[in-house]
């Protein structure tokens, strides 16, 4: 985010309901075109805290700042913010479009501004040709884009997605992550619930990992299984002098061992992405004829289960 201010600070957020802390010392900030990922089980306190980010809920300690207004003090804060919660919020008997109509009112939206919003709306999520269609004969996968939809009426600068694609087909799921992605290019911030480790590691730019209402690291996911020691692993299927060139691996910066074996030679590297052309230069220098190669990246599910001590639950 460099020296720019963030377009999200939240500092030390805690939530109880009677005897039990839902949220605890969250603290975090998220920059303008940033994807940020709240990871962690259901029960985590993730929706409660984006309640507490988009104003829903009044926290018992902390602050929330958007664009550097307190969303506890100034009303204006909340117009800044898209919230998409986690379960449908639509009129089934009403189409797409008489839904976004009835909603874009509700943010003073009118006329010609007003259908141009909409349009704009449909077509980011992928529903234009059914703007006409009532919202009970949708799939739950178009159900959840144009809930999606109906949080960007408004081109909000902060977008809050509360596990945006549960209980959708794969196919849904994989549009509504295309649509995150896009987004964060046009410099809206967004922050992004999930439980789900694959779609925090494809659309986020940083994840937070939640467990038990406290944020218990963050980072890049590079920078999160950093703090575990591993590294990628590149495994070589070749045929030619393997010793010679995993001696010439070896002298790679940024490699840290090569071992060959019977047809095969395995990498360990810090980032097995960048130093895989030197490699294949070596295996030309050789020579080696090189059969196929794999990097095996280390995941957010190592991370997770390292840092809370459990697999991320259900």
């Amino acid at each position: 985010m460099g020296a720019m201010s963030p377009l999200l600070e939240c500092r030390g957020l805690a939530k109880r309901f009677g005897d039990r802390t839902a949220v605890d010392d969250v603290s975090f900030e998220v920059g303008a075109g940033e994807i940020y990922g709240l990871l962690g089980p259901n029960g985590a306190g993730k929706t409660t805290t984006i309640k507490m980010v988009c104003g829903l809920l009044a926290p018992d300690a902390g602050t929330v700042l958007v664009a550097g207004r307190s969303m506890g003090e100034d009303l204006s804060a909340k117009s800044l913010v898209g919230y998409v919660p986690q379960d449908v919020a639509l009129y089934p008997d009403l189409t797409a479009m008489e839904n976004l109509t009835f909603l874009g009112r509700l943010y003073r939206l009118g006329g010609k501004v007003l259908e141009e919003r909409i349009e704009e709306a449909l077509e980011l999520t992928e529903l234009t040709d059914r703007g006409g269609d009532r919202v009970e004969s949708f799939s739950g996968g178009m159900k959840r884009r144009l809930n999606i939809a109906a949080g960007l009426l408004h081109r909000p600068e902060l977008l809050v997605l509360d596990e945006p694609t549960v209980g959708v087909d794969p196919q849904s799921r994989h549009a509504i992550l295309e649509r995150v992605r896009e987004l964060g290019t046009t410099g809206m911030g967004v922050v992004y619930t999930t439980h789900y480790m694959e779609e925090a590691e494809r659309v986020c730019d940083r994840v937070a990992i939640v467990d038990r209402g406290r944020l218990v690291a963050e980072g890049t996911r590079r920078e999160l299984v950093a703090q575990l020691g591993e590294r990628d692993r590149i495994d070589l299927t070749a045929t030619g002098d393997l010793a010679e060139m995993a001696r010439r691996c070896r002298a790679i910066v940024g490699v840290d061992d090569a071992v060959a074996a019977d047809g095969s030679l395995q990498v360990v590297a810090d980032d097995g992405r960048k130093v895989l052309p030197a490699i294949l230069q070596a295996a030309e220098a050789v020579p080696v004829a090189v059969d196929s190669v794999q990097v095996v990246e280390p995941d957010l599910e190592a991370v997770f289960l390292h840092l809370t001590g459990t697999a991320l639950r259900e």
